[in-house]
């Protein structure tokens, strides 16, 4: 079973059946759309093509958020060093001579020797003056404004905004299609991640929250604790703080969300030379190592695999160093986290177990999802069979750490623990575990509320096969 995950990107060059078919191969665990791209109507093409392809892989739509872009460009203008380039609010031009921007006020809070970043801040630019709507600026390096790319302004202050038109969109589309987790961008608190979740409703899809901006960094704790999955968008990160700060950032974050028990994606040119080129960069394979190191569950590609021109072996080559760094993950390499509450501190029981029982398998019976997220924090060395009588539930489990989510059609009980012996007898029958397998089991028994995860069993599967009776 892979243990840390890979989210592919999918885009142009990859929606299509073959070429997923390639990524899902190559080790792609998770599907991500990003929002700030293309219309709904290939959103809802490429989410049909990734289900009748593989329904049990977990699909994250990122919604643009307030992140603030250049238009669909009919002309993407290059310049040199000195050149003047115009962005503007305006409606109706196409880039040919001014460079549309996606949010209507930023002429507003921007003034003579502001600074300008562009494409993850690759470009830079000095604003020299604004005239109505128009902002003139000097280009500090010489490049291309393509289409859809990010703009930030550091100096700015900018108002904020939770959702706009486009995002509650793009959030009934995702609670429509069923997409598993909807990605939310430059998130400064949790105010912002529980109106996000108000919107998708109490049967919507799971919020990751995007770290990329100093309002999460210093609201990281209530950021966290309020989302179900976190990403380190290092891209923005980088720009929107200060690049010699992100490696540190990042460690900061991943050590916060294991004290919480959340799964973090580390995203953002983790093998950005692969878009154009068929092998890596050396710095490339040690990010991803670290990466793993610190304790991410997942990775992220995006130009890789959306725009590349070798999005299978990309894949191909990052779950081969993600793996090889996964091997040498134990109990204790991460650094030391002391629990926060009981059910951490039983996932952390779980890990001892599993270090000095004969374990071979882990088996998490949640419905929520809660047990196999605390477990998979521990990062154990065995395999982690998740089981739930939520679909959806057990789709989205998919992007832990070392677990497969595993759908059964069993109630769950309140009154008895009967359904955990059904669940471990229907992974039987599915031939998910052989009689020689010990298998450590971890559940709730006699939920109440705030009761959780209260229940570890350990069994031989074919001493509890004989005991229970079971017959092929």
């Amino acid at each position: 079973m892979r243990r840390v995950k890979i989210v592919a990107t999918i885009g142009p060059v990859t929606n299509n059946a073959v070429a997923l078919r390639h990524l899902l191969d190559a080790g792609m665990d998770v599907a991500r759309l990003n929002g700030s791209h293309s219309d709904l109507s290939w959103h809802s093409e490429a989410i049909d093509l990734i289900r009748s392809a593989a329904p049990w892989v977990p699909i994250l739509l990122d919604i643009p958020g307030r992140k603030i872009r250049t238009t669909q460009l009919a002309h993407e203008p290059t310049f040199g060093v000195g050149d003047a380039v115009t962005l503007t609010t305006s409606a109706g031009h196409d880039g040919s001579e001014k460079v549309p921007v996606n949010r209507s006020d930023l002429h507003e809070h921007l003034e003579a020797g502001d600074t300008v970043l562009a494409d993850d801040g690759t470009l830079r630019f000095s604003v020299t003056e604004v005239v109505g709507n128009d902002i003139v600026c000097r280009a500090e390096v010489a490049g291309t404004l393509k289409s859809t790319k990010g703009i930030n302004v550091p100096s700015a202050h900018l108002p904020s905004v939770s959702m706009t038109e486009r995002d509650l969109e793009m959030i009934e589309f995702a609670v429509a299609r069923g997409v598993d987790f909807v990605g939310v961008s430059f998130v400064d608190g949790a105010q912002m991640v529980e109106d996000v979740r108000n919107a998708l409703g109490p049967d919507g899809p799971r919020v990751l929250s995007k770290v990329e901006n100093l309002g999460a960094m210093n609201n990281l704790d209530e950021v966290i604790d309020a989302s179900d999955a976190i990403m380190i968008d290092r891209g923005d990160l980088s720009v929107e703080t200060n690049l010699e700060s992100v490696a540190l950032f990042q460690k900061r974050i991943l050590k916060a969300a294991r004290l919480h028990g959340k799964p973090v994606i580390v995203a953002t040119e983790m093998l950005h030379s692969m878009i154009e080129n068929p092998f890596p960069t050396k710095a490339e394979v040690s990010d991803i190592t670290n990466a793993v190191l610190d304790g991410a569950a997942a990775l992220m590609l995006s130009g890789e695999t959306a725009i590349g021109r070798f999005p299978r072996e990309t894949v191909e080559l990052m779950r081969t160093v993600a793996d090889a760094a996964a091997g040498s993950v134990q109990q204790g390499v991460i650094d030391d986290v002391r629990p926060l509450h009981v059910p951490q501190a039983m996932g952390e029981a779980v890990a001892l177990l599993c270090d000095l029982l004969p374990i071979t398998k882990i088996v998490a019976i949640t419905i929520s999802g809660y047990a196999a997220r605390v477990v998979a924090n521990s990062h154990p060395r065995q395999p982690i069979l998740a089981v739930s009588n939520k679909a959806t539930t057990a789709r989205s489990l998919n992007l832990l750490f070392g677990t497969r989510g595993i759908h059964v059609d069993i109630p769950f009980s309140t009154s008895s623990t009967d359904h955990i012996a059904a669940c471990l007898e229907s992974l039987w029958r599915g031939g998910e575990f052989s009689d020689e397998d010990v298998v450590l089991v971890t559940s709730v028994g006699y939920p109440r509320s705030g009761n959780r995860m209260n229940l570890i069993q350990t069994h031989r599967i074919g001493d509890l096969r004989e005991s229970l009776g079971w017959h092929a």
